[in-house]
């Protein structure tokens, strides 16, 4: 069997990985649905980051959780909101498969750095329903180079960055932003293995279209198998 980028990250770690601070444990995580598939969000799927804020909250007071997690490869009806994820009429272009993980936590949590690694980009894109301020770390293991990126972060976030910073594992490297500066979302971390980057600075797709999904599930394998949530 050829051992391919997916099983190089899941050997990387053997326990859980956290790349949420603030005092947060294992057992304070659950998965969430997001997904086209989930009735509960019909009446969500148009509306505000607020509205969004409440359903998750609903359901971690539910499952006495304080932490939700999920979204790898799932198809989400919540970009037909914004034109960046539909920027051609025929559906079968538009991107609405989403091709990281997402973990759901209060604005300024913590954000910490999964491996050992240094700064490659940040950015803040500031696009509606973007990332909003972004950082990409270049981690380098074994003589292979690839990299995380950790999106929806508040603005001082990237204010004392340095490309080519060096940063340990479990380092906070960031604070999860408010929907007024993490392009229009509930408060959550975006989180992205990310195999070869190309040309890519302080951006990278996190979302796919159908077409385009065999591409990125190779080149951004789920990050669970990094985190071991």
């Amino acid at each position: 069997m050829k051992y391919g980028f997916a099983e190089f990250v899941a050997s990387l770690t053997n326990d859980f990985n956290p790349v949420i601070g603030s005092g947060y444990t294992h057992e304070d995580y659950i998965a969430i649905d997001l997904s086209a598939k989930n009735p509960q969000l019909l009446k969500l799927e148009q509306l505000s980051s607020e509205a969004f804020s409440v359903y998750i909250d609903h359901n971690l007071k539910i499952a006495n959780k304080k932490i939700a997690y999920g979204g790898y490869a799932e198809v989400r009806n919540l970009y037909q909101r914004s034109q960046l994820f539909n920027e051609n009429q025929e559906q079968y272009l538009n991107r609405n498969i989403h091709i990281g993980l997402d973990i759901w936590a209060p604005a300024q949590t913590e954000i910490l750095a999964a491996l050992d690694g240094k700064v490659h980009s940040f950015q803040d894109n500031t696009n509606f329903g973007d990332y909003g301020p972004t950082i990409i770390l270049e981690h380098s293991f074994q003589q292979k180079t690839f990299y995380t990126l950790y999106g929806h972060l508040n603005r001082a976030s990237l204010e004392s960055l340095e490309v080519g910073g060096s940063v340990k594992a479990q380092q906070k490297i960031a604070e999860l932003g408010a929907p007024f500066e993490n392009g229009d979302y509930a408060p959550h971390l975006h989180f992205q293995l990310i195999n070869d980057i190309a040309n890519k600075k302080g951006d990278y797709p996190g979302v796919a279209s159908e077409k385009d999904l065999s591409f990125y599930k190779q080149n951004c394998p789920d990050p669970n198998l990094l985190l071991k949530i």
